[in-house]
């Protein structure tokens, strides 16, 4: 029988969607499962995005530019620039998601072999794409204790080698929450400016930013037009997971022409996906009102139902709808299939991300999970309180 690649096997699974298989067996015997698994909002997509798919009027779904739509470019650059982002369509990819957004430009930017350093816990793909492209990633940790701040910026300058090409964030951060400040923005411009590297930012999160916290993308930094990439989607500002699409936006006129080679050969992003796409950008600011509003409420009673059992620990998030959270257990992924095999509570289960995944450094985030917090408040209700009923029972608990 042939051989599979070393490459395919040094993929990682995802620790969001492995425990699958538990799940839906849980569901099989009758469970209601509460997923705080995975970042699927049940925010509805707005009105004027479905309408656009509901009146179209094609009568060929034809292939786009390998770019994406003039128009959709040309309006998607209209609404950066209405935020201080002084962006033309011709610095836009549009993408299949951000995934292929981050892989394209990685793969552009990036030889195999080369290293990327991103503050860990991450979101977990970060490190399939790098498998992908062939290229390592350089971890340097972030702590729970610290709320997931920025490390050191000395601790980034340790990690610096010949081959060192880029860094990556994601602001504000999947799978903490955390919002990146001004300050420490400036601190990664000044070392990206002085080593000359590529500065790669995952927005897809901008909006969500709380208790009048704002944020800065990394396209605004002075002085480093030509290393700053941002990565970009449709999914979860529109609540719109699965039209897949998103952007590569750069001023580098090098990475544009070199990712949009990588975007000739699959052909054209969604067409489909699109359409929902550049219509979503006429959605009213008072939805973004509303939604702010929901997920800080869900965020608050989260948050402080967590802290309330004994021995956790939550941080609470400026951004985005992720929190990482210390259990009292031994291992987190156990735990995490244990609640879905071997506990109910009232005919009902939790499903959660381990955290492990989120991390490059081996051994760290194993009594950790993700948990986002995409249900309504009465499935959050129900789901800590489970949760906690949970923590009570499970043989491995160890409390500090």
């Amino acid at each position: 029988m042939p051989k599979l690649s070393d490459r395919g096997k040094a993929m990682p699974a995802s620790p969001i969607r492995k425990l699958v298989p538990y799940a839906e067996e849980a569901r099989s015997k009758g469970r209601k499962v509460y997923h705080l698994n995975i970042g699927q909002p049940d925010i509805k997509t707005p009105d004027i995005a479905l309408n656009a798919i509901r009146n179209l009027d094609k009568t060929v779904l034809e292939y786009s530019h390998s770019a994406g739509y003039e128009s959709y470019r040309r309006k998607l650059a209209s609404t950066y620039q209405k935020i201080g982002l002084g962006i033309d369509y011709s610095d836009i990819i549009i993408t299949t998601g951000g995934s292929e957004a981050i892989l394209f430009t990685l793969m552009s930017c990036l030889e195999p072999g080369d290293e990327v350093i991103i503050p860990e816990p991450f979101y977990a793909n970060y490190s399939g794409f790098a498998v992908a492209a062939g290229v390592d990633i350089i971890p340097v940790t972030s702590r729970i204790e610290d709320d997931f701040a920025l490390p050191p910026i000395h601790k980034f300058e340790e990690l610096i080698s010949s081959k060192t090409k880029a860094i990556i964030i994601c602001n504000p951060n999947n799978p903490t929450g955390y919002l990146y400040s001004d300050e420490e923005l400036k601190q990664l411009r000044n070392i990206v400016k002085k080593h000359d590297l590529f500065l790669m930012s995952d927005e897809v999160y901008r909006e969500f930013c709380y208790d009048g916290n704002s944020h800065t993308s990394v396209l605004e930094l002075e002085g480093i037009d030509q290393n700053t990439v941002m990565f970009d989607s449709v999914s979860k500002r529109f609540s719109a997971c699965g039209v897949r699409v998103g952007a590569i936006v750069t001023k580098n006129k090098e990475i544009i022409s070199t990712a949009l080679k990588f975007a000739q050969a699959r052909l054209s992003p969604p067409g489909l996906g699109q359409i929902v796409g550049e219509a979503a950008l006429d959605t009213p600011a008072n939805y973004f009102e509303e939604v702010n509003k929901e997920y800080r409420e869900r965020r608050n009673y989260l948050v402080d139902g967590l802290n309330k059992i004994e021995g956790v620990f939550c941080p609470k998030p400026k951004g985005a709808f992720y929190t990482t959270v210390k259990l009292p257990v031994d291992d987190a992924e156990k735990f995490a299939q244990w609640i879905l095999t071997d506990f109910e509570y009232e005919n009902q289960t939790v499903m959660v991300a381990p955290a492990a995944g989120f991390y490059a450094t081996p051994g760290l985030g194993t009594n950790e999970v993700r948990i986002a917090y995409v249900l309504k408040k009465d499935d959050l209700i129900k789901a800590i309180d489970c949760l906690e009923r949970a923590l009570e029972v499970y043989p491995g608990r160890k409390l500090d």
